[in-house]
């Protein structure tokens, strides 16, 4: 580990480094470093799963032109706002590649902050609304040319239904017999679910750079105000739709359990937490919105979480080949969790979609 660290041009004496997080894919370890003038300083080292994200390079160069762009508008502000800055290998490269094929990245830790799992006020929320339409609002001006694709069909509904059949026919190691009714729940809403989906596929919303994977742990809040001060795990920035960023972050930001409750009777939605965050997040945003992007926002966090659900199902059935997992139910729990989540969203989408328009109203009154 510390022959990997002295690969990347931290300029200090490492002193103490353990594993960190809890993120489903890549590896990340904290790193503390001891400098001569500054004092001890802490890094993040993250091993990058080059299977899920096969295009590295493209990878951290959407990282590079993400964070320079958002370093450089927030100097210009008075903020307590920052964004994570990459730590260049001792070559002049934004990771390493060691001898047996693993990619490898540094970047600043950002000091005094705090993440949560789950929203537990609307206080919370709120500020997760602020963080993610200001981290949309600041990289609004940077040509989606230059970002490269770095998950190809992410959130492609269509692509996902279709690994989702090839599962089922193939079944693998035998599970399929034991999830008919969440294979029912996914095929009944196919039709609707596809049809959001060609909305973006034929362009009728703007293509914009999107941070793609909004979870409520991706908002780092000051540990003294809880204030939000960064939004992190830059690893899916790419051209999107802000449909999957505010769908996204509703589903982990409204529900009250944890993504993977396997007690279904405990998974519900909050709206006032929904529309703490809405009202922050349209602050921010509502300039840039197009009326349909708008007229939407409530059912993409139907689509979000359902893509979720079919995506954690479609990795059971398959035997668990993607996501990392706590013991040999943890995919199939993660989706039903996430079809429940859709079942209380479809419940009050109506109410949902009010919320959104009163919102979006008066935020361009403002």
């Amino acid at each position: 580990m510390k022959d990997i660290i002295s690969k990347f041009d931290i300029g200090a004496e490492v002193v103490n480094y353990k594993t960190f997080g809890s993120g489903h894919i890549n590896d990340t370890y904290l790193i503390e470093a001891h400098h001569q003038i500054e004092g001890v300083k802490r890094y993040l080292l993250q091993r990058i799963n080059h299977h899920v994200f096969r295009n590295v390079e493209g990878l951290m160069q959407n990282m590079h032109v993400v964070t320079t762009h958002l370093a450089e508008k927030l100097s210009q502000e008075d903020t307590q706002f920052t964004t994570v800055h990459l730590i260049p290998s001792t070559e002049g490269k934004l990771f390493y590649e060691d001898n047996r094929g693993n990619f490898w990245r540094v970047q600043s830790f950002v000091p005094n902050s705090i993440s949560y799992d789950l929203v537990k006020t609307e206080g919370q929320a709120h500020e997760a609304g602020y963080a993610f339409g200001k981290f949309q609002n600041l990289i609004e001006d940077i040509d989606v040319e230059r970002v490269c694709e770095t998950i190809p069909d992410f959130h492609n509904m269509a692509f996902r239904f279709k690994n989702f059949e090839n599962a089922i026919a193939s079944d693998p190691v035998g599970r399929r017999p034991s999830v008919n009714k969440e294979i029912n729940f996914a095929e009944q809403r196919k039709v609707a679910m596809l049809a959001l989906y060609q909305q973006v596929a034929q362009q009728k919303v703007p293509i914009r750079i999107t941070h793609n994977d909004t979870k409520f742990n991706n908002v780092l809040l000051d540990q003294h105000s809880q204030k939000a001060i960064c939004v992190i795990d830059l690893d899916t920035v790419m051209p999107g739709v802000v449909w999957y960023d505010f769908g996204d972050a509703v589903r982990t930001i409204i529900s009250t359990s944890e993504e993977d409750e396997p007690v279904l009777d405990k998974i519900d939605i909050q709206l006032s937490l929904y529309e703490a965050f809405t009202a922050a997040y349209l602050e921010q945003t509502a300039p840039i919105l197009t009326p349909l992007e708008v007229s939407r926002l409530s059912y993409a966090a139907q689509y979000m979480t359902f893509i979720m659900g079919l995506r954690f199902l479609t990795d059971y059935i398959s035997g668990d080949v993607y996501y990392k997992i706590k013991h040999p139910e943890h995919n199939l729990e993660r989706a039903r969790s996430q079809f429940r989540l859709v079942q209380k969203m479809e419940d009050k989408h109506e109410e949902m979609q009010h919320i959104v328009d009163k919102l979006y109203h008066q935020a361009l009154a403002k």
